[in-house]
């Protein structure tokens, strides 16, 4: 309770804080959802910032603007577009801390019921404790929701919640929580095939022998879990059944583009350096007409954009490489029936494998693959070492979100704060340093890349020939960090 409150009492320091679009996108919302019938919800479009968000969210924002109503009425004005009075902005930040208790509280169930994986401790340390402060002071989470805005505490809350309840094995609770995630944010599809094998596997089989024999399949207990899936997309979709064709191009606007305004540091910023690179030495050996622009990957707009040399992307090769890439870790989860840890890994590598090849990735998605391993930092040394080097690198991606100068020491504070915490929380559980001096100098190497960044860009001059520069410092000096230890990690869960 106590890492609680001051947590809360933090956050509350941040509410003059910067807000980014994605403040006025919550508030518009809230606007649509107070002073719309439920057929205009997705149909509405005063605002650019039009809901893209599933039902269950919807409604989410629906309940939140009753309270909103008592802070400041003009705020559910639907033509009052980037509207910002400071009741609105005091409970728009309130409203993000509330609601980060379910995220404490999926965190402490979690933690307690690390008991059901018969970990061992180490010279007494309480695991527990230790994997509840990894997730409490998790660097993204605070600065995506309490500086940038949104609302990842809550929805992450509701993922630890549904991983709480499969620890105990209460399978279809677990299910149930993970489907209403589902319409709460479509993002987490991202996992859903992990936790489509577990289910499958460890409850809709009887048996806990590797072999797959037909009289151990329990038709009942399938027709009962799908009966619970269906139930609840039927409860969020039903009410717009007449326009799904609009809801779901509102929920998968392929017309973004591979790549988001800032690349995120995945498989897909690598492949358009590569790209670059490899049109301006073309260029300059005249295999490619003077007149094409090479900066064209690096504009920072959100456009769906074609290649230079390497083919271009389209959504289909994308899923399809991300589905692939995928497969290994749920074989390996399938030859594994009630091994939670197992599933802990192959949830957390099937967030990494969409990460890394998914379509139009954002930055913040980094935390859908740092929350679940941070579960499995006390479960191994190796695993340990893997939470360190991604949240590290993970954390540091995201630097560009908060571009102002206001935020600089802030967000360098919290980081070092959350990073060192981290370390010695896993070294008390390891008794060792798990990261390597080769490991430590990459580390360091963030430095060099934030100070640059941040300052000397500015000073030498380039941000009006360069402006992208920075952020493309950002983007693969993460993504190194990001690809070698998601590569590293998965030959470690395959061989365990």
């Amino acid at each position: 309770m106590s890492a609680i409150l001051a947590a809360s009492c933090v956050k509350l320091l941040y509410l003059p804080s910067y807000r980014s679009t994605d403040f006025e996108v919550h508030r518009n919302w809230l606007a649509v959802t107070s002073n719309s019938s439920i057929s205009k919800w997705y149909v509405e479009d005063t605002s650019p910032w039009t809901l893209d968000y599933p039902p269950f969210f919807a409604w989410f924002e629906l309940i939140l603007s009753k309270a909103a109503f008592f802070f400041d009425p003009d705020m559910l004005i639907i033509e009052n577009l980037d509207y910002s009075s400071d009741k609105t902005i005091l409970f728009q930040r309130l409203s993000v801390i509330v609601t980060d208790i379910i995220f404490a509280v999926g965190a402490w169930r979690c933690s307690l019921n690390l008991k059901h994986l018969k970990l061992s401790n180490v010279g007494g340390v309480s695991k527990d404790t230790v994997t509840f402060l990894l997730l409490m002071s998790n660097f993204g989470l605070f600065v995506i929701d309490q500086i940038h805005f949104q609302y990842n505490g809550f929805l992450f809350g509701v993922l630890l919640l549904s991983i709480s309840c499969l620890m105990e094995e209460s399978f279809l609770l677990g299910g149930f929580w993970f489907a209403v995630l589902l319409n709460l944010k479509h993002i987490y599809v991202y996992v859903a095939p992990a936790y489509f094998i577990y289910l499958l596997r460890s409850y809709c089989f009887t048996s806990r022998s590797k072999s797959i024999a037909l009289r151990n399949f329990s038709p009942v207990r399938l027709s009962r879990l799908g009966a619970l899936v269906i139930f609840v997309f039927c409860l969020s979709f039903g009410p717009f059944i007449h326009q799904i064709e609009q809801v779901v191009s509102r929920l998968f606007p392929f017309k973004r583009g591979l790549c988001h305004a800032y690349w995120a540091p995945n498989f897909w910023a690598g492949y358009n350096m590569a790209d670059k690179i490899l049109s301006i030495v073309l260029k300059h050996f005249g295999y490619l007409d003077s007149s094409f622009k090479v900066a064209s990957m690096t504009g920072g707009l959100v456009q769906d954009i074609e290649h230079a040399v390497l083919p271009s992307v389209p959504p289909l090769a994308t899923f399809l490489l991300t589905f692939a890439s995928m497969v290994p870790a749920m074989v390996k989860l399938w030859l594994s029936p009630y091994s939670f840890v197992d599933f802990l890994r192959c949830l957390t590598m099937c967030g990494w494998c969409s990460f890394l090849f998914g379509w139009h990735v954002h930055e913040k998605a980094i935390l859908i693959v740092i929350i679940p391993l941070a579960l499995l930092a006390v479960v191994s040394k190796q695993e340990a070492k893997y939470f360190l080097l991604l949240s590290i690198t993970g954390h540091f991606s995201l630097f560009p979100l908060l571009f102002t100068n206001q935020e600089i020491f802030s967000k360098i504070f919290l980081f070092i704060f959350s990073s060192v915490l981290s370390i010695k929380l896993i070294k008390q559980v390891h008794k060792v340093d798990v990261l390597t001096t080769a490991e430590k100098l990459y580390v360091l190497l963030a430095t060099p890349v934030f100070v640059y960044s941040e300052w000397l860009h500015a000073f030498l001059g380039f941000q009006d020939r360069m402006p992208f520069l920075p952020l493309l410092l950002y983007s693969l000096y993460s993504a190194a960090g990001v690809i070698s230890t998601a590569v590293r990690f998965y030959s470690f869960i395959l061989y365990q």
